[in-house]
């Protein structure tokens, strides 16, 4: 089941959370058997993660991802925006709200239970007493014939962990491991976005360039462009199987953060990081345009129905990429939202031919 087929919020399964316990009928500590009679899924998705046990089952019908530990044991629980349950803390509906009035609700809870509330990598609230650790998703609406639309509204999330990692959630094994946050630009809970006077006009090259950065640079010739230096890196080393052998570490993305963009390298086994793709920023970065369009730091629906507009006037074909971003046919550039607040804007993705995207 696929969440635009889940019932209407007020329609869903309402749970309530058990600080450091558990929520609706799981319970941190359970095994993945137990996990999954408790559900009633057959068939979640599983994956495995070297040296972490069963790692983490997607339970679709649900809307949420249980995470397990290196004995087995359930011991954090993700719960979707748009298609899970509704899960109660003192009366305080957490999930599928505009983030703000949730981050309310949650620090007067806070103040007077004594609790600390802080704030996580992407801005919003954490609070170690409860093991709950607030996000974030992009708001979709589904209309006639199950056509899916993307929304300007971003609405709450949460992971719920156990005591064991309850005092970072996202830093600590396995969760760091099944969801690594290190290469986003911490949000200190402000989501600012540069006016667009303040935005250089890059020029773009489909398939070749956008601004300074040419594809099949390297990242020393990358950085020396962009005269800025990586304020993040992210990568692996091989995973050391038959056809990837134990070697030196690869280079997948550098963030620049004073640039505004993200440059994404074509890399494997013994053949070094080249530039394949370069995501420009919604909020910090220079401004894109496609044949007029200006792309980046706008809504999202906007640039959906503009995109759409041409495609029905037979100016181009359309695609549709992951998380249901749009771009013209041919050109491997595809339309991304970012969050600022409870609503989101437009960044872009612009790749080179070879490049296939995954999000």
């Amino acid at each position: 089941m696929a969440w635009w087929d889940t019932m209407p919020w007020e329609s869903r399964e309402q749970w309530t959370l058990e600080p450091l316990v558990g929520l609706g009928p799981l319970r941190f500590g359970m095994r993945p058997d137990e996990v999954t009679a408790a559900l009633g899924e057959d068939t979640p998705s599983v994956t495995h993660h070297a040296g972490a046990g069963v790692g983490s089952a997607q339970y679709a019908n649900w809307g949420v991802t249980a995470v397990y530990g290196e004995q087995s044991q359930l011991v954090a629980v993700k719960v979707d925006a748009m298609g899970g349950p509704r899960v109660k803390l003192r009366g305080i509906d957490l999930i599928a709200r505009a983030p703000s009035e949730v981050r309310s609700d949650i620090d007067r809870l806070a103040r007077q239970e004594g609790a600390c509330a802080r704030v996580n990598w992407s801005g919003d609230p954490e609070v170690p007493a409860w093991g709950v650790s607030m996000g974030a998703e992009l708001m979709f609406e589904v209309l006639p014939q199950q056509y899916v639309h993307r929304t300007d509204r971003m609405i709450s999330s949460a992971l719920f962990v156990g005591p064991d990692l309850a005092d970072a959630p996202y830093a600590s094994e396995p969760v760091a491991r099944w969801c690594d946050v290190s290469i986003e630009e911490p949000n200190p809970g402000a989501w600012l976005v540069k006016a667009e006077s303040d935005r250089p006009l890059w020029e773009w090259r489909p398939l070749e360039s956008v601004g300074p950065l040419r594809f099949g640079m390297d990242p020393d010739q990358v950085a020396v462009a962009l005269e800025d230096k990586p304020a993040a890196r992210h990568g692996r080393y091989p995973f050391g199987s038959s056809w990837e052998g134990i070697g030196e570490w690869m280079l997948h993305d550098d963030r620049f953060d004073t640039a505004g963009v993200t440059a994404h390298y074509r890399c494997g086994y013994g053949v070094p990081p080249v530039l394949g793709a370069v995501t420009v920023h919604g909020r910090t970065g220079p401004q894109v345009e496609f044949n007029g369009l200006p792309l980046i730091g706008r809504k999202v629906s906007a640039i959906d129905k503009a995109l759409i507009e041409r495609a029905d006037n037979g100016e181009m074909g359309l695609l549709v990429g992951c998380n249901f971003d749009l771009g013209p046919d041919g050109l491997n550039m595809y339309v991304r939202a970012t969050r600022a607040g409870d609503s989101v804007v437009s960044e872009a993705r612009f790749c080179q031919a070879e490049w296939e995207d995954h999000g």
